[in-house]
């Protein structure tokens, strides 16, 4: 059934195609992650180990809310990796295991994805009169800032 909540067809169209992007740059910061937490080597291994744990942790739920937002607009949530890849602006980087490339590759990622999401509020909110969508991505940008300042200070 489709939604009647005061977006139209084309511009609720248009939200779902800016979640799905974002839907699949969370999912390859995910995996980037939760592939450091598990692979990382460094003298302070287990803080780094449930740094990272925790960081994933933060990411499944903000991919599992991005996706509840496309099917409360009224469409379907990309759900396969082979969609995530062509969708997604962020790369798989090469396998390291060395602490400073891993958070400065994370900490590029989340201000990659925070400039991105700055864009969207205003593109959601304004050209596509979707103030709940708008709302939604301001709470997802203080999240990925948040991620970032914390990646940030263990930058030499």
């Amino acid at each position: 059934m489709k939604s009647d909540i005061g977006i139209s067809e084309k511009n609720s169209q248009a939200v779902a195609v800016i979640l799905n992007q974002l839907l699949a740059d969370e999912h390859v910061l995910f995996i980037k992650t939760r592939n450091y937490h598990w692979n990382i080597e460094s003298s302070n291994f287990m803080e780094m180990h449930k740094f990272y744990e925790a960081q994933y942790t933060e990411l499944a739920d903000a991919i599992d809310d991005v996706a509840e937002r496309v099917r409360k607009i009224g469409h379907y949530a990309e759900g396969r990796l082979k969609d995530y890849l062509k969708l997604a602006s962020l790369e798989e980087e090469e396998y390291t295991n060395d602490q400073q490339k891993q958070i400065k590759n994370l900490l590029d990622d989340h201000e990659t994805l925070i400039r991105s999401i700055r864009k969207s509020i205003d593109v959601t909110g304004d050209d596509h009169k979707d103030a709940g969508t708008a709302d939604f991505l301001t709470g997802l940008l203080k999240e990925h800032e948040k991620w970032a300042w914390m990646l940030r200070a263990y930058l030499k």
